[in-house]
């Protein structure tokens, strides 16, 4: 009975040990970022063929020609049926108790505050006359001892420091990936969950456009161990809003909004190409460090305001002037400091895969012309998350040189001669010379002047993209009116453009100006 209890034992370490080895294993493999402690990252993007392949990975095996297991069951202990092994628990991820333990965190910090306050008020004029001298006397102790706490910190936060991928930029990591894989998969699972009613069918044209960009996007790119190491799936939700967003876990949701924003297959690759990158680069995980470095800073500061100002509510007003001033000069700018680098990024990917990446800058100026006719209100580009269109057409069109060149040497088609950038502009200007005309003439009975899409961002396509069909049917389309979906002819053809929706029933596609 003791040999049978030792060997039980034994059994449980290692089949604990194996399973915690096997775990460890999966996250590493499905990581966005590298491990701080190699060194495997190119600053730059080139377009070096992979070696291997990493979609089709061979099962490990423990001790396979090793001894036999240490605990073999008798023949009636299989036939009683009483022996149960428990399943695993599994911890909640870092990031997702912190995303809980935020907002007590702040309540704590006012509850102290608010009695530090309540104690001083409560001592007597010759006890606080008292304290005031004797921190008058020790201030230079205090400040030293301030100071040190803040080297502590300091010191603290750098061994934290961690390497973006693809990059090479400094940046600050508190979470591991492993444990932001986690919570990755929960996100996805919530997200499936909300969107159940409104995601499209596998076989809806629409869907698979989507699903062979990507595809497309991450065969392009598989030297890249961030793109290689990832399942890709997509999700295709119906809904107007004009998003799309991809988890670090891999999993793509397009919004059938931006489908309809979008003019051809090329700003479609861009677009996913942009949100890729900010999987790739864990921009998820750096915004959540930064943010908890920066929350754990803030109480400190929040506990002093709410033990200097004498009322709650000069205390409330100086909170939220806190939390104000921390978003504009922390949040916000990092944010935009995020999206900017997965444009850079976003567009390599792009140039990669053969799309023609003159057609990012005319997306952002199709975004800023579409604002202004839906009459939605704009932000100034120092109170938003995002970078103004205006700003981001013109720091992508001061990297369309470096993409092109990638672009060369990725073995790519030609692209055409007549640029979308030229033909956008010189469409807008004939759109508004005409309604100069039109307002000249005084014509009330005549309509409005319409710009046919067609003309301003229908362009050839290279052969890398070849389709067999040219059309994206659109959302307001019925299932059974659907066209044919165009067919992946090699390993480097994706799709047929994307086009704009119809604007009414008719016939062809319009921008109503």
């Amino acid at each position: 009975m003791v040999v049978f209890a030792v060997s039980l034992f034994r059994c449980s370490r290692f089949g604990s040990l194996s399973s915690h080895l096997t775990r460890t294993a999966f996250f590493s493999k499905q990581a966005v970022f590298p491990p701080k402690t190699t060194n495997t990252v190119s600053p730059h993007i080139s377009c070096q063929k992979a070696t291997t392949s990493l979609l089709f990975r061979k099962p490990v095996l423990f001790f396979k020609n090793g001894p036999t297991p240490c605990l073999q069951i008798s023949p009636k202990l299989q036939q009683s049926g009483h022996f149960h092994t428990s399943a695993s628990l599994k911890a909640l991820p870092a990031p997702f108790i912190w995303l809980v333990l935020k907002p007590l965190q702040k309540l704590m910090a006012i509850i102290l505050g608010r009695s530090i306050r309540k104690w001083w008020v409560a001592l007597p004029n010759n006890r606080r006359q008292l304290m005031r001298e004797w921190a008058w006397l020790r201030r230079w102790h205090l400040t030293a001892g301030a100071v040190v706490a803040m080297v502590i910190v300091a010191l603290l936060l750098l061994t934290y420091l961690d390497e973006t991928p693809l990059t090479g930029r400094t940046r600050l990591l508190v979470f591991s990936r492993e444990n932001f894989m986690e919570l990755a998969a929960l996100t996805s699972e919530a997200y499936l969950e909300e969107f159940a009613d409104l995601l499209l069918l596998v076989s809806d044209p629409r869907h698979k456009v989507v699903e062979r960009v990507v595809e497309h996007l991450a065969q392009r790119n598989k030297d890249i161990p961030e793109v290689s190491d990832v399942t890709w799936s997509v999700h295709v939700v119906q809904s107007p809003d004009v998003n799309a967003f991809v988890l670090p876990n891999g999993k793509v949701f397009m919004f059938t909004g931006m489908l309809d924003a979008v003019a051809d297959v090329h700003q479609l690759t861009i677009v996913l190409g942009h949100e890729m990158a900010h999987a790739l680069l864990g921009h998820s995980a750096e915004q959540a460090s930064l943010s908890h470095a920066v929350d754990l800073l803030s109480l400190i500061l929040l506990t002093a305001v709410w033990a200097v100002c004498p009322h709650d509510s000069s205390a409330l007003l100086a909170h939220w002037v806190q939390d104000k001033l921390i978003q504009l000069i922390f949040s916000r700018p990092y944010s935009r400091k995020l999206e900017a680098e997965a444009d850079k990024i976003g567009l390599q990917l792009a140039a990669k895969a053969c799309a023609d990446v003159r057609a990012g800058p005319v997306f952002w100026q199709q975004m800023e012309i579409r604002d202004q006719l839906t009459g939605q209100p704009s932000l100034p580009e120092w109170l938003s998350t995002h970078p103004s269109h205006r700003n981001r057409f013109t720091q992508m069109d001061i990297l369309i040189p470096e993409a092109l060149k990638l672009r060369e040497g990725c073995i790519c088609p030609d692209l055409p001669a007549s640029d979308p950038r030229k033909v956008f502009s010189k469409s807008v200007q004939m759109l508004l010379e005409k309604t100069k005309d039109q307002s000249r003439g005084g014509s009330e009975g005549a309509s409005k002047p319409h710009l046919p899409h067609s003309a301003v961002l229908h362009t050839a396509l290279p052969a890398a993209l070849l389709p067999q069909t040219t059309r994206l049917p659109s959302s307001n389309l019925d299932q059974g009116n659907k066209g044919p979906v165009p067919v992946v002819a090699s390993e480097m053809s994706v799709v047929a453009p994307v086009r704009a929706p119809t604007v009414g029933d008719g016939p062809q596609d319009m921008v109503t100006s």
